[in-house]
């Protein structure tokens, strides 16, 4: 920062100092120059002069809290001394109603502040011409001609600091907006997540309740307490499953199709299908898989599949050679999960991308942090020392503890 831009800090930090320094220095200014080398005859009584000065410029110290006695005392006592000096050598005592009408345009609102401002230097030209006809003349015009120069400044800066509070707003306005949009996106992704896991948790539900009753059917009729028991296992299963969809239900909103429990949420089972309709659509995949393929629980397949769906397609949309590197990791306890963008530079369209370019739209990234991050697993996402734009999730086999317990 400039020393302008220190100065200017220090006198919004300390406005009244500001004020009592100019009052000072135009107190000063008016003093020198009327009374140095000048007779009493000329000046008048020193005392009394030199009283209306200071009320003239001292009144400046309050010029933002009362903005229009301000001008009404400094242009008042201004006169006075006028008056009572004999010759034209304080004029600059001028200088502190001239403060005091740039004040008034810049603090009070604007069609009164220019009407009571150019009231004022109206009225001033006016007793000049009356009662000092010295300052007739180019003196006169010149002051008509400060006055409104005050003015204009004054009008100015209310202007200025006007529209900087508008853009302020309106930036605080936008802000709140994204982040209310971003709370939304995620609300709208954890409702996406939880209708999901209503269908993957409903989908076995439905199978444990078709199942138990399939077998309570085939058992004998000697079997009284295996019948009964399964019959209880239909019941819970059954209750399960009604309390689940109530409770998904009140997250739906008016309108929503219904999703059907009767077919599974997709997983890594299905990754096969979904690399040949991107490969169909002419992005180039290229998988690798590391270690031991170890199943992954419903949530955590769900998950899976969608990471990688939504990575392939962002690189679809943003690479510029829609090259990709899909690379699974089965690790002992989790799964690592890797897309690297590979078609940094040209795009189809002509436009340079540049490597590892970040796709402009980042809701989908976010949604996949969540489905992640609710699962216990690690996520990460952005551009690679090499140029490549990558997407890594680590998630665990059995994320909700569901290891069954060793038999005793």
């Amino acid at each position: 920062m400039n020393a302008i831009g220190h100065l200017r800090g220090a006198v919004r930090r300390h406005a009244h100092l500001a004020d009592a320094a100019i009052a000072c220095a135009v107190f000063t200014a008016t003093a020198v120059t009327t009374f140095a080398g000048r007779s009493a005859a000329v000046v008048g009584d020193r005392t009394v002069a030199l009283v209306y000065v200071a009320l003239a410029c001292g009144v400046l110290a309050a010029r933002r809290r009362r903005p229009l006695a301000t001008l009404a005392v400094s242009a008042g006592a201004a006169e006075v001394f006028l008056a009572q000096n004999r010759g034209t050598g304080g004029v600059l005592v001028l200088l502190a109603p001239l403060i005091a009408l740039y004040t008034v345009a810049d603090a009070v609102e604007r069609r009164r502040g220019l009407l009571l401002g150019a009231s004022a230097v109206a009225a001033l030209a006016l007793t000049h011409a009356v009662h000092k006809p010295a300052l007739l003349g180019p003196q006169n015009l010149a002051f008509m001609a400060l006055g409104g120069l005050a003015i204009a400044a004054g009008d100015s800066s209310r202007n200025r600091r006007a529209y900087l509070a508008e853009v302020e707003r309106r930036a605080e306005r936008a802000e709140r907006e994204r982040e209310q949009d971003a709370q939304r996106r995620v609300a709208e992704e954890r409702l996406r997540i939880a209708r999901d896991l209503h269908d993957s948790v409903g989908h076995h539900l439905a199978l444990i309740s078709v199942q138990s009753n399939v077998a309570g059917q085939a058992l004998d009729g000697d079997a009284t307490a295996a019948r009964e028991a399964l019959g209880h296992v239909k019941s819970a299963s059954r209750k399960a499953l009604g309390e689940l969809r109530d409770t998904v239900s009140l997250l739906r909103q008016p309108g929503d199709a219904v999703a059907p429990t009767a077919i599974p949420a997709p997983g890594l089972d299905g990754l096969e299908e979904l690399l040949a309709s991107l490969r169909a659509s002419g992005l180039d995949i290229d998988r690798h898989v590391a270690g031991a393929v170890v199943p992954l629980a419903p949530a955590a397949d769900l998950t899976a599949y969608r990471v990688i769906q939504e990575s392939l397609t962002n690189v679809y949309k943003h690479s510029g050679r829609r090259q990709a590197r899909l690379v699974l990791r089965y690790d002992r306890q989790e799964l690592r999960i890797t897309v690297d963008d590979l078609g940094g530079g040209r795009a189809a369209d002509g436009r340079d991308r540049g490597p590892g370019r970040v796709p402009t739209g980042r809701h989908g990234i976010l949604g996949m942090r969540e489905r992640v991050l609710a699962l216990g697993g690690r996520f990460t996402a952005g551009p690679r020392p090499d140029g490549t734009f990558q997407v890594a999730a680590d998630l665990p086999y059995q994320p909700l503890d569901l290891t069954p317990e060793p038999a005793p």
